[in-house]
């Protein structure tokens, strides 16, 4: 099989797995089931991936590494640093099709016991975190933001968009997605000394 069919066959099993997560959750998950949807066996499965953790973790990089071709789109983006965090924000809170964030969510949950998913996942947390931070201090060096300590306010930042997004996503809580986007804009306001209007979605 050349390098190219290879990159292409791997990535077919690794869309063909996200979405057997997706469906099933990472409780059901077979790779069985992965190998059906595709129409190959599950030997041709292992043969490119070894184990059903190696292929778990392999296909949660490769969605990091989807979401993260699209933040560094958006961080490129011309426009002043507010209408840039704004856009992170946006991409950031969880939307009509919460495929994404189910994804994450199973992939937190694996990693308390797969270490290959924790890196992926840790590494992606730093990555937007870290995103953030990058925007919070270019607001900053403009005069746009009054902000101390622009990692610690990503952190925070990040961390009440997780949490806003598992109660709404995995406990269906009755807040909707109009009031995660209000407190997550009203928080960033508070953590960078701006209006709120500049930075709702």
């Amino acid at each position: 099989m050349s390098r190219h069919a290879l990159e292409v066959r791997q990535e077919e099993i690794l869309r063909a797995t996200l979405t057997e997560i997706a469906a099933r959750g990472l409780t059901s998950f077979r790779v069985t089931d992965v190998a059906a949807r595709l129409g190959i066996s599950s030997a041709l499965v292992f043969y490119h991936f070894e184990t059903k953790e190696r292929l778990i973790s392999a296909a949660y990089e490769f969605a990091a590494e989807i979401d993260l071709a699209a933040l560094a789109k958006l961080s490129a983006a011309p426009g002043d640093a507010a209408s840039r965090l704004r856009s992170i924000l946006k991409f950031y809170l969880p939307t009509g099709d919460t495929l994404s964030w189910e994804l994450w969510i199973d992939a937190w949950s694996a990693a308390l016991r797969l270490p290959e998913v924790r890196v992926t996942s840790r590494s992606l947390d730093r990555k937007w975190t870290d995103e953030v931070a990058r925007m919070i201090s270019a607001g900053v060096a403009t005069g746009e933001f009054v902000c101390a300590e622009p990692q610690a306010a990503a952190w925070r930042l990040t961390a009440l968009i997780d949490g806003l997004a598992i109660q709404l996503v995995a406990n269906q809580s009755a807040f909707k997605r109009k009031d995660i986007a209000r407190w997550v804009a009203e928080a960033a306001a508070a953590e960078v000394g701006c209006p709120v209007a500049l930075l709702l979605p």
